[in-house]
């Protein structure tokens, strides 16, 4: 009988395993239908491209989708803002006009999470992408971005921190204020209610 239940247990687990990371066909179609009618909303992110070929290569890869879809889910709006040829990849960014809304109040990684002694986050910026399977925008990434729209008015996002600077404690973030785009820091440690993270894919 214990034998029965352990090889039970251990079928639900590969079950869960495979189901992992994966988007039913509703999903899917749902997910497309959203992703599309953004293209062709904010055609001056992605001039020259097409969507057909944006489709063709998410529905080659449902790894992709599915972070596309914890993208999506957490307010991150993504939208396809460049190709890559030499690679053969579309690129996404967060474009959510705001900080993407379910990804604040987090620290920058969880070293820093690790070491606050109290009122701890409920996660950490570089982790959560990590799980969504997606990487923070760079300095110049956030930049580009910038150059698409007017993005982070009232929120601000953290980027992913060159090595010197998190050595020394610190993280860096950005925002748009006055009319122009600032990149500034706090410690790694600090979180607030107006700053998420914004991350990139490439597909």
């Amino acid at each position: 009988m214990l034998q029965l239940l352990s090889k039970h247990i251990e079928n639900n687990k590969d079950i869960m395993s495979k189901n992992k990371g994966k988007l039913s066909s509703e999903q899917s179609e749902e997910l497309l239908k959203t992703l599309k009618t953004r293209f062709e909303k904010n055609m001056s992110r992605h001039k020259g491209l097409e969507w057909d070929k944006v489709q063709a290569k998410l529905e080659a890869d449902s790894d992709k989708l599915w972070t596309l879809d914890e993208m999506e889910v957490t307010g991150g709006e993504p939208d396809v803002v460049g190709y890559d040829a030499k690679s053969n990849e579309f690129i996404f960014f967060d474009c959510a006009p705001e900080s993407p809304k379910d990804r604040r109040s987090f620290c920058y990684d969880h070293t820093a999470l690790e070491a606050r002694k109290a009122n701890k986050p409920a996660n950490s910026a570089m982790h959560k992408a990590e799980e969504m399977g997606i990487e923070l925008l760079t300095e110049d990434e956030y930049q580009e971005l910038q150059q698409l729209g007017n993005f982070d008015l009232k929120t601000s996002s953290w980027l992913k921190t060159p090595a010197d600077v998190r050595k020394s404690g610190g993280a860096i973030f950005g925002d748009r204020r006055f009319g122009r785009v600032f990149i500034y820091h706090n410690g790694a440690d600090s979180y607030y209610a107006a700053r998420g993270f914004r991350g990139s894919l490439r597909v």
